[in-house]
């Protein structure tokens, strides 16, 4: 070229002048961070490059065979992917990372977003009555005190923490309608239905990117289809998004997502259909009729998308086998309905069909307890407990429930293989966790997590790319970076290219694999060499360097 500079040499030039960052920007001068020789998959399902990439302040200043440049730290990534940041679509990560900000069992899955508030809950809006109850429960659990009541203050309150993880999050439809109206099963007024979605306008204002529900559950199970639409029109004035966990996923899961389609064309509004299963065998073989419903809705125009976790067990509250009549009120009124043994009959005959359903109680494990007393129980299915307790399943649940105040979560080895993979594989499909970011040692290593919390994107990539062959690592990736960014509309995310924030996740695509097991969940992965968020090495040859570069995600119009 002319005046002897470089091809190689004019684009790492002209990438640091379309930033602005020409000054002290040129091959002369040190980078911050130089990732040589890898394998670079930029996040749009394209074969991988082989090239390296520079890094200056928080972004990515060129991608390129950069010869003599130079760096603060050269990251040799021979042999290795190297891909954007993971961005986990579906998670339930808030109040943990006030306990522990490091979010130990994300980032060593390449995790560098959380997107949270979903199912229905979020930690805000809080009325006074709901933030006394949060705020003992939290104390209780953690030590800690709930200091919030809007997502303003949640958020704020995130960012002084500082965390290692980025973090967005959607208003949850439960807390809307606890904050209005309560948690029974009554139909908001239309005084009421103006205020919830007001509450909703002020959240996305604040930094929520739409609501979501969680419509098996109490109190998320008493909107109607009508109340859901006019909330959702909300959400699309607002370019946001309606995150659904649907009304049923057993037997009843394609009138659900049919609930969930005629939401996304009336209300005009971006759907994700959270964890897309059918439970339960008698309903395996309605997933073919599902998928080919939400690709209608797509090629009809409709912005529709769905998410699942690599695994085929749920993970819930136990709670989820009660009636949900029997779910009305606060923790101490569906004890009390427990203990009525006139209420008790009707409860066990309906909690008997659903463990029927299932194929019996020896696929419900329960994989956490509040109370001392109760963690002996904790990795045991249903059916083992109640062996060793000396009662009939039905029996214990009651008493467990009882004496936990209704605070048990289960597994339920409830989903099919063979559509687990169809799910996986779906072009409308990305990758998302439905987990918190826990870790294995203090506050937050209690109990018996689902594997997913620390296994979900290191199984894709190890299990089902590389051994199973469902898809290609491009496509693999692009599930996982690019399609969430692109639904969420996030900025400079999600890919590798010039001028992007640097979120960057690099892995041994030869070795990368889950650990994390049912029974001993609280195991990192293997194969996540290095991360990178906001420009900082957070995870340097699989260790946590303890760095806090991580940032809140605000929705904006």
């Amino acid at each position: 070229m002319a005046n002897g500079i470089s091809r190689r040499d004019f684009i790492i030039i002209s990438s640091c002048a379309g930033l602005g960052l020409l000054i002290g920007c040129s091959v002369r001068n040190r980078f911050d961070i130089i990732i040589r020789n890898g394998m670079i998959f930029d996040g749009t399902g394209a074969q991988a490059v082989n090239a390296d990439i520079a890094i200056k302040g928080n972004k990515i200043v060129a991608i390129d065979h950069l010869g003599s440049a130079t760096a603060d730290l050269v990251i040799d990534a021979t042999g290795l992917a190297v891909s954007p940041g993971f961005i986990d679509i579906h998670t339930h990560t808030d109040t943990e990372l006030m306990v522990n900000p490091y979010a130990e069992s994300k980032i060593h899955q390449g995790v560098t977003t959380e997107v949270s508030g979903n199912c229905g809950y979020s930690p805000f809006p809080l009325n006074d009555t709901d933030l006394r109850k949060f705020d003992q429960e939290l104390f209780e659990k953690y030590g800690i005190h709930a200091y919030w009541k809007r997502t303003a203050e949640f958020l704020t309150l995130l960012e002084q923490k500082q965390i290692s993880i980025n973090y967005a999050t959607f208003t949850g439809h439960g807390n809307l309608r606890s904050f209005v109206i309560g948690k029974n099963d009554v139909a908001p007024t239309a005084e009421q239905l103006e205020k919830m979605k007001r509450l909703l306008a002020e959240s996305m204002d604040q930094g929520s990117f739409g609501l979501s529900t969680g419509l098996e559950y109490a109190p998320g199970c008493y909107a109607t289809t009508d109340e859901l639409i006019e909330l959702c029109r909300v959400v699309s004035e607002k370019c946001g998004i309606y995150a659904t966990h649907i009304r049923n996923e057993d037997d009843l899961v394609e009138q659900a997502v049919e609930e969930a389609l005629k939401i996304c064309r009336v209300a005009r509004v971006a759907t994700q259909i959270s964890h897309l299963k059918t439970c339960n065998p008698n309903n395996w073989h309605k997933m073919d009729n599902l998928l080919r419903m939400i690709e209608q809705a797509a090629t009809a125009g409709m912005p529709v998308n769905a998410d699942r976790y690599p695994y085929i067990a749920y993970g819930t509250g136990l709670s989820i086998f009660l009636p949900t009549w029997s779910r009305q009120g606060e923790a101490e009124d569906i004890i009390a309905r427990l203990q009525d043994d006139q209420l008790w009959s009707a409860i066990k005959s309906y909690i008997e069909s659903r463990g029927v359903q299932i194929g019996g109680w020896d696929r419900v494990m329960v994989r956490t307890c509040f109370s001392e007393k109760n963690k002996k129980w904790e990795g045991m299915t249903i059916q083992e407990c109640a062996v060793q307790s000396g009662n009939e399943p039905l029996e214990f649940i009651r008493q467990i429930l009882i004496e936990e105040k209704n605070r048990v979560d289960i597994v339920g080895f409830a989903m099919n293989e063979d559509n687990l993979k169809k799910v996986l594989s779906h072009p409308l499909v990305m990758i998302g966790s439905d987990g918190n970011a826990v870790s294995p040692t203090g506050k937050l290593s209690q109990g018996k997590p689902h594997p997913r919390y620390y296994g979900t994107f290191p199984r894709v990539l190890g299990k089902y790319c590389r051994e199973e062959k469902l898809f290609d690592l491009a496509m693999a990736i692009k599930k996982m970076t690019s399609m969430p960014a692109e639904k969420l509309g996030l900025s400079q995310r999600g890919y590798l290219k010039p001028g992007y924030l640097a979120d960057i996740t690099i892995f041994n695509p030869e070795s990368v694999i889950d650990t994390a097991t049912f029974v001993k969940p609280h195991q990192l992965p293997i194969g996540i060499e290095y991360v990178i968020v906001n420009g900082k090495l957070t995870v340097n040859k699989g260790k946590h360097t303890k760095a806090l570069a991580g940032e809140i995600l605000r929705h904006s119009v």
